[in-house]
């Protein structure tokens, strides 16, 4: 599991009123700018994609994010792993129900069915308030993030936030948080530049199918709940 992903929203009191249409949405007081992250259970964000207008939802985000761009380029770690038996090559993301059945996303049930399922069911949604706990920590540091931004130019607010959470990971990493023990899990892939032009094409092209298997994200999700009944460790 390489983190949870969720989206945040940053008030922007000094919005022009000309992207009031863009940045602004029914359920915020002020237009609002959207932050993309990723972070694991010690709160290291791993991703951040900042700057998407708040009219959009989490999903709109993920469709322009770089998330998965060394993915697609052939140029990501590989982080093959086993559950209940089975080896999986990606590793993946733990998500709330707005996100697509991908194969690099675990996404809770709306519904609890059984005993299995609601079991997985609390486990998961537990483990992916580590991204919400690491928000809330990032706007406890700093206190220019928890008010509206009063900046007048976007480039100036995505300086702030990008800043406020290199400096958030500056801190986990003074408080001895080893971030060599994570790398040395994954083997470096083939180099990508020794192909040709069409070659990368396809390679993407493939790449991009494997992202998007819907069987893959059922066996996956599937696998862990059997794993986590398997444990029995109670509900």
């Amino acid at each position: 599991m390489l983190g949870s992903i969720d989206c945040m929203h940053w008030e922007w009191v000094k919005c022009p009123k000309s992207l009031h249409g863009q940045f602004k949405r029914r359920d915020k007081k002020y237009p609002t700018i959207m932050l993309e992250a990723v972070a694991d259970q010690q709160l290291w964000f791993w991703h951040a994609y900042f700057g998407v207008p708040g009219a959009n939802n989490d999903l709109n985000v993920l469709y322009g994010s770089p998330l998965f761009d060394d993915l697609l380029a052939d140029k990501a770690p590989e982080a093959p792993f086993q559950v209940n038996g089975k080896t999986y090559e990606k590793g993946y993301y733990l998500a709330d129900g707005i996100y697509p059945q991908w194969a690099t996303f675990v996404k809770s049930f709306t519904i609890a069915r059984d005993l299995k399922t609601q079991k997985f069911k609390r486990v998961q949604e537990s483990a992916r308030k580590d991204i919400e706990r690491a928000f809330g920590v990032l706007q406890g540091r700093w206190g220019i993030i928890q008010q509206p931004a009063r900046a007048y130019h976007m480039n100036t607010i995505k300086r702030i936030m990008y800043c406020c959470m290199i400096l958030h990971n500056m801190i986990l990493e003074d408080q001895k948080f080893d971030i060599s023990e994570y790398w040395s899990m994954y083997a470096s892939p083939e180099s990508n530049i020794q192909r040709t032009w069409v070659e990368r094409c396809e390679r993407q092209r493939m790449k991009n199918k494997e992202l998007r298997d819907r069987r893959v994200h059922e066996d996956l999700r599937q696998d862990i709940m059997d794993h986590l009944w398997n444990r029995n460790d109670g509900i």
